[in-house]
């Protein structure tokens, strides 16, 4: 509560927080979230990106952002390889899950996307008192359950470049196709796409941009990791079911563990997919780390790197 006080105090004294009526700011966008319409000035030109990847959608369209949320820890920037070298101006990087309102306010941002979150409407109001903050798309109800399509439409409507964001779009739709043409024998295989976490291990569900990435290749989730119980886009496995994570394709993420570990693990060694040599674990964290952005920029060099992965794994 005292850094909501402080924040709106702030925004008394930042030109960019005023709420005066929108005919006295010049015309504005209409941009639908699942919070309702948001009046976004023409042509914002200080962006402030707070969901996971928005800093990489603006990128995309051309925009870039003067702060942004890491999300996914790259440093730098804040973004991913694929997309850091867009900036020429770098970005203030603010936190992930724990964002000061008062360095938001102080920013004196135009618009602030947060089109990838974790819905929270409490903090969307924060945000909004702040600046004309556009939330992810009508009809979300999974946390940063936003897709690189949805947030590419959301961020161009918001920043006035709707023609783009489809042009991206149709780009990533059509290095999609072009894969599925070239292996027409990935659309009868099922895959599990799963997590090793110091020790742990959970399975991604369709939804999220790693096992949709997949199926965008052509493969199918494997169904029964649909009917489990999922926290946002994955679900928890205990050591009693890991063999969840057997399919035709066995696609494995790493975080507090090195490739090597995971191979060797016992659980992973029992995996039929493991003895027919059908296991591919990303051990290349900026492979692994475009995979899991769910941007248009990440989704690109997904395909570029990944595919050839997944060739090899299926000789």
């Amino acid at each position: 509560m005292r850094r909501l006080v402080g924040a709106l105090l702030l925004c008394a004294l930042v030109t960019g927080c005023s709420s005066a009526p929108a005919e006295t700011a010049g015309p504005s966008t209409p941009v639908e979230t699942m919070f309702g319409v948001v009046e976004v000035p023409a042509n914002p030109q200080r962006v402030v990106a707070l969901g996971w990847g928005d800093a990489e959608a603006a990128l995309a369209l051309g925009v870039q952002p003067v702060a942004a949320s890491d999300w996914q820890a790259y440093g730098g920037v804040g973004v991913g390889p694929w997309a850091a070298d867009r900036y020429t101006t770098p970005p203030t990087v603010l936190g992930t899950l724990q964002v000061d309102p008062e360095a938001v306010a102080a920013l004196d941002p135009d618009v602030i996307l947060w089109t990838r979150s974790n819905n929270d409407q409490g903090l969307y109001e924060t945000f909004s008192r702040i600046a004309p903050t556009v939330a992810p798309p009508p009809g979300t109800t999974r946390a940063y359950g936003t897709l690189y399509d949805e947030q590419t439409r959301l961020v161009a409507a918001a920043l006035g470049r709707p023609e783009q964001g489809e042009e991206l779009i149709s780009g990533v739709e059509r290095q999609f196709a072009d894969v599925r043409a070239a292996h027409p024998g990935w659309a009868g295989e099922e895959v599990a796409v799963g997590v090793c976490n110091a020790g742990q291990f959970a399975a991604y569900v369709n939804g999220g941009a790693r096992a949709d990435f997949m199926a965008d290749l052509g493969f199918t989730l494997k169904p029964e990791i649909n009917e489990l119980p999922a926290e946002a886009f994955s679900a928890p496995l205990g050591t009693e079911n890991v063999s969840a994570l057997d399919a035709d394709l066995t696609v494995l993420f790493l975080l507090a563990a090195t490739g090597d570990e995971v191979r060797a693990n016992p659980l992973v060694q029992q995996l039929e997919s493991t003895k027919a040599g059908r296991l591919l674990v990303l051990d290349d964290k900026s492979v692994s780390k475009s995979l899991s952005s769910g941007t248009v920029l990440g989704t690109r060099y997904a395909i570029e790197t990944v595919v050839p992965l997944v060739e090899a794994t299926q000789v």
